[in-house]
């Protein structure tokens, strides 16, 4: 059975490393409370890529 709750899983993805041009991207997968939090997450996560702390918004 699958479980029953307000948490679901989210992905994260930066919003520089799309105006930057560089190949690939920066995603991270985590949680949240649907019932506390129903808007988009950001949240600033480092991006192995450009090698700094960005910004990454909730997709899908």
């Amino acid at each position: 059975m699958a479980k029953k709750g307000n948490r679901v899983q989210v992905i994260l993805e930066c919003t520089e490393h799309k105006e930057s041009g560089m190949p690939g991207t920066s995603r991270y997968i985590t949680t949240k409370n649907r019932k506390n939090t129903p808007e988009r997450l950001e949240i600033k996560k480092f991006n192995p890529i450009l090698r700094k702390v960005t910004v990454h918004k909730e997709i899908k």
